[in-house]
């Protein structure tokens, strides 16, 4: 028989069309959701959970990054995105080892349990350790081999990116899935898409990429090849196979309507364009023509942290600005975008980033008794306009708490914080 626990005296949102339960309980057995439901829980649990004062709601999803690059945090700041990869990232990059990869994804991990995210996506190198790390953490993660597409290296990236869908996707209990991740257009030919298209039907598994996200990479794409990025990537049958597009911020009406065409998924990285000079993204035109949109951080290079509450607020804020429309995102649909539609994003269904009977067991719990959620006219709108990732008192991934009162029971976060120390004095020497 499974253990169970029982959350009870929450308030609770599911982020389904059940909607607010102001007091109520949630029970969940084994690593799935058992009985959601408002009041008292009337029967026993293994271990229970008193969340009086807290707010429980889905665990955070965030859709773009790249884990290890909290090793960069700080290193190059201020810079146009070219001459960031190419004169400041890619350098180190070319340096770091499989080791200094692994902590640099524990450092991530360790930043987004604490900050509330329960799943998040990662594309880099030396990804059986970026595995190993969220196989050990607990945390949940979609995860793909950066592959860069000139030779020497373009072969070898398809190669090994096979061999770590073989060995990890569905493991740790189905906690890591795995996709195909070609790093842009600039970087991987149009022959190179093709083939790794291919080898996406070949292997059953999404891609992710960097789609428009610059002036610069549209302009350049237009001058070769006589097309969008968008556009290219649908003439060489990269969104038969279902993707996920990082960025397209400078997407044209024509480019939505093939993404809408093909379902693309979005991943909106506001803080991170905004830090680059990207632009935003027209997000509103794409939920307009009913694309899925989630939120991303991007990596601790061009954010630079990994907090998906800042992303919601961005996201719900930076639109009214452009749009000069006060109701162009809402709070509710910002949640969306953390939750319930970043699953969707990442290809994860099956009641992923809601609380609902059958759901995987993925939430966290905040604690607002804090000053900035008084008057309680609207906890929702509170959450996003108002909220702290460092509210966020609990964590519980696939039924396991992996945090309890702020509290790390799966990581060792003094360790973590030393070896990553000593990797970076090396790599910056």
């Amino acid at each position: 028989m499974k253990d169970t626990l029982l959350i009870k005296n929450a308030s609770i949102l599911p982020m389904t069309e059940a909607g607010w339960i102001e007091t109520g309980y949630l029970l969940i057995e084994g690593n799935r959701i058992r009985e959601v439901g408002s009041g008292s829980y009337h029967g026993k649990a293994d271990t229970e959970i008193d969340a009086a004062g807290k707010v429980v709601m889905p665990g955070l999803v965030n859709t773009h990054g790249h884990a290890a690059m909290t090793l960069l945090r700080g290193y190059a700041d201020d810079l146009p995105l070219m001459e960031w990869l190419e004169t400041k990232c890619w350098p180190v990059e070319d340096r770091m080892t499989a080791d200094d990869i692994y902590w640099g994804s524990q450092l991530a991990i360790l930043e987004m349990i604490k900050t509330g995210t329960t799943c998040f996506t990662d594309m880099y190198f030396f990804m059986d350790r970026v595995a190993q790390a969220v196989e050990e953490t607990g945390i949940r993660a979609v995860l793909g081999r950066g592959m860069i597409g000139f030779p020497p290296k373009g072969e070898q990236a398809l190669r090994e990116s096979e061999q770590f869908v073989r060995t990890w996707n569905g493991a740790a209990n189905g906690r890591v899935t795995v996709t195909l991740a070609p790093h842009a257009p600039y970087t991987c030919p149009p022959d190179y898409v093709k083939q790794v298209a291919e080898l996406s039907a070949e292997l059953n598994v999404p891609i992710q990429t960097h789609l428009s996200e610059t002036k610069g990479e549209v302009e350049r794409c237009l001058a070769e090849h006589g097309c969008t990025p968008i556009r290219l990537m649908e003439q060489v049958g990269l969104f038969e196979r279902p993707t996920l597009a990082a960025h397209c911020v400078h997407v044209t009406d024509e480019d939505i309507e093939i993404m809408a065409r093909y379902d693309v998924k979005v991943a909106h990285n506001p803080d991170s364009n905004l830090k680059l000079g990207s632009g935003v993204a027209p997000v509103l035109k794409m939920l307009d023509k009913g694309l899925t949109v989630g939120l991303g951080t991007d990596g601790a290079a061009s954010n630079n942290n990994l907090d998906m509450f800042e992303e919601m607020r961005q996201a719900a804020m930076i639109h009214k600005g452009v749009q000069y429309d006060p109701v162009a995102v809402s709070a509710y649909q910002a949640l969306q975008m953390a939750t319930v539609n970043g699953a969707k994003a990442v290809f994860l269904e099956d009641g992923h980033g809601t609380l609902q009977q059958g759901a995987p067991a993925d939430l966290i719990l905040i604690d607002y008794n804090r000053p900035y959620y008084y008057p309680r006219h609207n906890l929702m709108a509170h959450l996003v306009y108002a909220g702290q990732s460092g509210d966020v008192t609990d964590v519980i991934v696939d039924g396991r708490v992996l945090m309890r009162d702020r509290q790390m029971l799966t990581m060792d976060e003094q360790r973590i914080y030393h070896e990553v120390e000593n990797v970076c004095k090396r790599l910056f020497a």
